[in-house]
């Protein structure tokens, strides 16, 4: 029977002096840094002490000195005053500067701001704590603390399984924690962060109903490019960064043609979408989670491999298109769908980022217009949940969205952001007919005063009141109606009457006086109104 050794640790390189595999875990530190691309890292040598240990307390960009090399570290001594400066850092003051050391006791990262504004500090910590992770480990390793424990996420060692629930949806074993509120008083209070504000919070699902048809892709495609173009989008601000879309219901092909109108009606191209990843998944099984022989949901290999990937990209948004191509279970199923949830809960907080997921609603979700999908679970289980649907009024203009905030835990429920289809994406909607609307009215305009001479030469009074003699009515009917419908007949009637274009006068005997509507360019003679 073999033995399995235990993979080294920083602090045991420390201890044995491994200069190599040290001058590995920094090196590995500063090229994830600059590859993340939202700060500049530098291998730099603290200063020390009259007894040589490093003076951490007292580094300063003024007295760091480079390495004695860049590729064969001098000895021991030097490698333990090795640390990272960090400039340059996104969304901070051009003079905020971090540095980054490992703990020769307990191998563990330690980070500090030496140069700067203060507020710079926390945001710094949040920027690069994400892009190294919670503990970096030697380059070989997994890149970060969720990476590494996936085996057990998506299945491990059945001797370390733990019974999965609602909770701990793939079973991997875990300690708790439990925490004394007490201990919080004093301390600054957290800022609930946001991918959208009001929207999309951070570190939670989102899920995104909508109508057969009505373009939830497309909007959910445009937010996440606004994203990687750290540009605004529908009164939106989404977080700037990385995004990642895992797509399984269109080809790379309409990814390309939809991704290159919503750049262009941000005024860039292509080529800005840097930040931007794309899986599409249409022409294979793109199940995320099935459920085992016990009907608890269990993560396939594929979202296996989009995980591995987000650990290494570091997307601050996700979005899984749709439920019914990714989730493997019964949408009826409480349970299942609630674990499924927690499944992407759990990614969401492992990468600290936003994770949306786009669903279709269910029959009785459109008739009620609350845009729900099979089972409340779906619902229940998120903590914001978006419906993207067109108004029901058959007159109204196709091309007209709403997005509605059906559930939002943290913020206002109930508000509603008027879109409109332009040339492939999605813009706001100012309220301002269209040109093809525009041109809808002025034809209903055109039949209604040529209807309303004819029926005036021969006779036919018509009135504004409904009954039997309602002009919208009776125009609708009549072949030269040219397929305008009533309801558009009775708008364009109102509006004539309100310029002055049309009159209502009144006809017959003072006894049995009745409302007739006349053209005012065809009033020929004075008429009692």
């Amino acid at each position: 029977m073999t033995s399995t050794q235990p993979k080294p640790t920083i602090a045991d390189a420390f201890k044995q002096a491994d200069v190599n595999a040290l001058a590995s875990v920094y090196y590995g530190i500063c090229d994830r840094i600059n590859d993340h691309g939202h700060a500049l890292a530098n291998l730099v040598v603290a200063p020390a002490d009259a007894e040589g240990t490093p003076d951490w307390e007292h580094a300063h960009p003024t007295n760091l000195e480079p390495p004695s090399s860049d590729s064969d570290p001098a000895d021991i001594a030097e490698v333990k005053r090795w640390a990272i400066l960090v400039d340059d850092i996104s969304g901070c003051d051009d003079e905020t500067s971090m540095l980054i050391w490992l703990d020769a006791a307990t191998g563990q990262p330690n980070m500090a701001q030496i140069e700067g504004p203060a507020p710079d500090g926390d945001i710094a910590m949040r920027i690069l704590g994400r892009d190294i992770g919670a503990a970096p480990p030697l380059r070989e390793y997994s890149p970060s603390a969720l990476a590494k424990s996936l085996d057990s996420f998506l299945g491990g060692d059945a001797k370390e399984r733990t019974p999965a629930n609602d909770n701990n949806p793939s079973g991997a074993p875990s300690t708790l924690t439990f925490l004394n509120p007490a201990a919080w008083h004093g301390k600054p209070v957290p800022v609930r962060e946001w991918y959208a504000d009001g929207l999309i919070p951070n570190r939670q699902v989102t899920i995104l109903n909508g109508d057969g048809g009505v373009g939830k892709s497309l909007l959910a495609l445009q937010i996440a490019a606004a994203g990687a173009l750290s540009d605004d989008t529908l009164d939106m601000s989404p977080a700037a960064g990385k995004t990642l879309y895992v797509g399984a219901e269109d080809e790379a092909d309409e990814f390309h043609r939809r991704l290159i109108d919503i750049a262009t009606a941000s005024g860039k191209d292509l080529s800005d979408l840097s930040l931007f990843r794309l899986l599409p998944l249409a022409d294979r099984d793109a199940l995320l989670a099935v459920p085992d022989k016990t009907g608890n949901m269990r993560a396939t290999p594929l979202l296996s491999q989009v995980i591995k990937f987000a650990c290494e990209f570091q997307p601050r948004l996700i979005v899984f298109d749709t439920a019914a191509d990714l989730f493997g279970g019964d949408e009826i199923k409480r349970g299942q769908v609630r674990q499924f949830i927690a499944m992407l809960r759990q990614v969401a907080i492992g990468i600290e980022c936003a994770v949306v997921l786009l669903a279709h609603p269910s029959v009785e979700g459109i008739k009620s217009g609350t845009g729900s999908s099979g089972s409340t679970a779906w619902s229940n289980s998120v903590r914001s949940r978006l419906y993207l649907t067109k108004p029901k009024d058959d007159e109204a203009d196709p091309d007209l969205r709403v997005l509605k905030t059906m559930k939002s835990n943290y913020g206002k429920v109930g508000d509603e952001i008027r879109l409109r289809w332009k040339d492939g994406a999605f813009v706001l909607d100012d309220g301002k007919s269209p040109v093809g609307s525009v041109l809808v009215a002025a034809k209903a305009e055109r039949v209604f005063c040529d209807l309303l001479s004819m029926f005036n030469r021969t006779g036919q009074n018509c009135s504004d009141v409904t009954g039997t003699s309602y002009a919208p009515a009776k125009m609708a009917k009549h072949p030269d109606a040219q397929g305008v419908s009533k309801k558009s007949l009775a708008d364009a009637m109102q509006r004539l009457i309100d310029r002055g274009e049309v009159r209502i006068v009144m006809d017959g005997p003072p006894s049995r006086q009745r409302k007739r509507l006349i053209l005012a360019s065809e009033d020929f003679g004075p008429q009692e109104t």
